[in-house]
Formats: structure tokens, C-alpha cells, sequence
């Protein structure tokens, strides 16, 4: 692919990626997915995502010291989410725009983001909201979100709370820990298992409704701690899990018309 224009002016440069495709069945992405890079450096991971070989690719990279590269152009399809979904779509790439976040990740030596690529994120993230809207709160994801079998970026310790304070994604202040009160654990089973099933479907994860507290519900769990109940990544249903969950969706943005 040939150098393009950056679709903001806070891109410091473009690395082109062959690896894109047309926008299916959708005008304009509606979502915004968040990574991290998980290679040891930000230089390696940006040859693969523009090396032909990979088959895989970003909207943007934005490295430790705030610098934004795009390697993709919004309009077109990047291959940065796999196999994945959300609210019942499955082609997650078409409808949404990915940015990679610098950090080596659980493998290589998950590490703090700093602030100021983290800043960086909040600026791209309102760029793109600003300039192709209407993109909703809730629709601001973590890979595990989509992928909760497969993925955990950009993991526990991304900030999603300092994203919500500058009006980026849909977030709540997690309920306590110490809380009292039933929970649910990998086995349990019943209609308590399927209403907790039910709660996290109707917010957009990726789960039947089994009745069981199965390995899919475990992972499903895990994933919605690491973006929403970050101090304990345990996959149980804990009182402070069930009560973070519940006011998630609670708050939730109303549909646009």
C-alpha cells in the first residue's frame, strides 16, 4: 500500500500495512477496539503489523512516548480483532477501528501504560469520535471483550477509568472487594446461573445461556474484570463482580435513534 494522508492531525507519521480489505455490510465503524502490541518492543511489533506475511494489521500504533503511527486508513478494514464478537456481530473487524497500544504484555513483562500514551489514546480515541460519530461509550472495548477465550489486552492495568473521566468508554467505579453476599464459581448451575449469563449477553459479551457455570462463563468473567473490576482477575462471579455488572448496565447509554 502507498503512503496516505493520516486521518488526524495528531498521527506523527504512517507506516502503511498491505493487510486490509473493504468495510462489509456497514457505512461507517461504529466501534473503537483497544490492544496492546504484546512483542518486546513497539518497533517489532509495527514490522509485523505492516509486513505482508502477517495477515495482520492496525488502525494505529501508539507507542510508549505518546507518538501515534497509522498504519490503515478508517475507511477501510483492518484485521487487528479475529475471531470475535460483540452484541451478537461477528464481523468485528468491518465495524470497527483498531488501535494498538505499545506494551509487552503478559507474556513479555506486562508492564504500567504511561500517562503519556495514555493521553495520547484519549486524544485518538476523541479524534475519531469527533470526526466520525456517532460512536457510543459502550462500544469502547477491550480485545478481551470480544475474544474473551483468546485475548486479555490490553489487560488489568490499562486505565479505563482515566479514559471515562476525559468522556471515553462506558465505566463505573468497581464495587468493593470485602462485599458479602452470594456469588457464583466455575460448576454451580440453575436459574441464578442463567440470569448472571443473561446480564452479561444483554451487555454485549459473547455467551449462551447454558445454565452452567462453564469454562466459556469463567472466561467470560475474567474478561469483564480486567476491563471493568481490575484489582482481582479471578474469573468468580463475585459479590463485587455481580455489583459492578449491574450498575454497568444500569448506566448504560440509551440507543441512538
Amino acid at each position: 500500500m502507498s503512503i496516505f494522508s493520516p486521518d488526524s492531525f495528531i498521527v506523527a507519521d504512517v507506516a502503511p500495512s498491505p493487510n486490509f480489505d473493504e468495510r462489509k455490510g456497514v457505512r461507517s465503524p461504529d466501534m473503537i477496539l483497544l490492544h496492546y502490541t504484546g512483542m518486546q518492543t513497539g518497533e517489532a511489533a509495527l514490522e509485523r503489523l505492516t509486513a505482508p506475511a502477517s495477515k495482520v494489521s492496525c488502525h494505529y500504533v501508539v507507542f510508549e512516548d505518546g507518538r501515534i503511527t497509522q498504519c490503515v486508513p478508517e475507511e477501510r478494514r483492518a484485521w487487528h480483532a479475529g475471531e470475535s464478537s460483540w452484541a451478537g456481530e461477528t464481523d468485528i473487524n468491518s465495524r470497527s477501528i483498531g488501535i494498538e497500544i505499545v506494551n509487552p504484555g503478559h507474556e513479555f513483562g506486562y508492564r504500567d501504560f504511561p500517562l503519556r500514551q495514555v493521553a495520547a489514546v484519549i486524544s485518538l480515541c476523541k479524534s475519531i469520535v469527533t470526526r466520525r460519530g456517532p460512536i457510543s461509550a459502550d462500544r469502547i472495548l477491550a480485545h478481551s471483550d470480544v475474544a474473551p477465550a483468546r485475548k486479555q489486552d490490553p489487560g488489568e492495568k490499562f486505565p479505563w477509568g482515566l479514559l471515562s473521566e476525559s468522556g471515553i468508554g462506558h465505566w463505573v467505579r468497581a464495587a468493593p472487594l470485602d462485599l458479602e453476599g452470594m456469588g457464583f464459581k466455575p460448576g454451580d448451575r440453575g436459574d441464578a446461573v442463567i440470569r448472571l449469563q443473561r446480564a452479561l449477553r444483554s451487555y454485549g459479551y459473547g455467551l449462551k445461556e447454558s445454565g452452567i457455570y462453564d469454562e466459556p462463563t469463567r472466561e467470560v468473567i475474567a474478561a469483564f474484570q480486567r476491563h471493568f473490576r481490575q484489582t482481582r482477575v479471578d474469573g468468580i462471579a463475585d459479590p463485587s463482580t455481580l455489583l459492578t455488572l449491574r450498575a454497568l448496565i444500569e448506566t448504560r447509554p440509551a440507543p441512538r435513534a
